[in-house]
């Protein structure tokens, strides 16, 4: 609840939840209760500096530091429905300065399914601001991939490094808008690929290099392929958005590397 009492209606993992004033009233009989590090129970948090524990209608849960009776501090918040929690900073009302993320990111059970889909979690370590990831983080995803690096209002952006865990390759370079731009796809024997990069695979000029100290020019161009029916479809595991998936073409700048280096299509 803001210093005025007000209902703030903005409800999002990234910002501030539903924060309800005494004046308003639920049907399913559940009510918003603030209670202070002292024992004493509000109506609600205007005017109050110090700890605190806030119950609200939706299942959230914060139990942290308030300056004026808004967030502010060091605070822990639970939310109640998807289970994703924060552990770190605030500032008028919003997840800013360090903190610690974990998301529940389990799959949506399906009609028909004979068990529950196994639970999934994904975890965000670093700074935040305005109550989104902005400035230096690692996102650890459930399948034990690492994004490592710098992030803007949200987004992948900046110099980082992407771990595969399954194959134990990288991408190391400059991202912008969530995907990497410019860097190395870098393979675990030390075989890497400098260039350009679009929908996070190589793309356009660039350059193989290998442990014998050779290198080898080229172009990568993206052919989207569709999903076959015994195929899994990937999702971006933040928004839940289908990934597009490429065949990946490169075609060497000289004849003489066709018999010595090829690459054709390659999975990642």
């Amino acid at each position: 609840m803001g210093a005025d009492g007000c209902v703030c209606a903005h409800i999002t993992a990234q910002g501030m939840s539903m924060l309800p004033s005494p004046e308003v009233s639920y049907d399913d009989g559940v009510k918003y209760s603030f209670q202070t590090e002292n024992g004493e129970t509000k109506t609600m948090s205007r005017g109050y500096t110090g700890k605190a524990v806030a119950s609200y209608p939706n299942g959230d849960v914060y139990d942290g530091d308030y300056v004026d009776g808004i967030r502010e501090g060091r605070g822990t918040y639970r939310y109640g429905k998807k289970a994703d929690t924060y552990v770190g900073e605030w500032k008028e009302n919003l997840k800013h300065g360090i903190g610690k993320m974990t998301y529940d990111m389990t799959p949506a059970e399906k009609d028909g399914d004979e068990k529950k889909p196994e639970k999934q979690v994904g975890e965000y370590q670093g700074y935040w601001e305005n109550g989104r990831r902005h400035g230096e983080g690692v996102f650890i995803y459930p399948n034990g991939d690492i994004y490592s690096g710098w992030w803007r209002f949200g987004e992948k952006e900046g110099t980082a490094t992407y771990k595969s865990k399954a194959t134990g390759m990288k991408m190391q370079g400059e991202w912008k808008d969530g995907e990497i731009q410019t860097g190395r796809w870098i393979y675990p024997n030390g075989v890497y690929y400098e260039g350009t990069f679009a929908n996070n695979k190589p793309d356009g000029s660039g350059t193989w290099h290998f442990n014998n100290g050779n290198s080898l020019q080229g172009v990568y161009t993206q052919k989207p392929k569709e999903a076959g029916e015994d195929e899994a479809a990937e999702e971006e595991e933040e928004g839940g958005v289908p990934k597009k998936r490429f065949d990946l073409v490169w075609q060497a700048d000289t004849k003489i590397s066709e018999s010595a280096f090829k690459v054709n299509s390659v999975e990642n």
